[in-house]
């Protein structure tokens, strides 16, 4: 099993997850976080002072198949585009177990 990172432009968020929904992936996890991608337009930077200019990006995580990584890393990097510029970032890892919390066997 793989975990999936990416992190991009806020502005496409909706449309990454709605890609990969239509795709069958439906644990996807979104967080808020400040990165210093290049801003699309100034509105979308502010300054931190620990970090200089930084703009609000999303993380969108989820887990999947190691046969399913060429198609989720596709699906983000096709839909999180925007221009001609580096967009974002995907990031793979490997993971070692996966444990469900609950159910009949806890």
């Amino acid at each position: 099993m793989k975990q999936i990172k990416a992190f991009i432009h806020h502005v496409r968020s909706s449309t990454v997850v709605e890609a990969l929904r239509d795709a069958g992936y439906k644990n996807i996890t979104l967080l808020d976080v400040k990165g210093t991608l290049k801003p699309l337009n100034e509105s979308e930077q502010d300054y931190s002072t620990d970090a200089g200019v930084v703009i609000s990006e999303i993380r969108i995580s989820l887990v999947c198949e190691d046969s399913q990584v060429n198609e989720v890393t596709g699906i983000i990097r096709k839909s999180g585009r925007i221009g001609p510029n580096i967009s974002g970032w995907v990031y793979v890892s490997p993971v070692e177990q996966a444990l469900p919390i609950g159910g009949p066997n806890n």
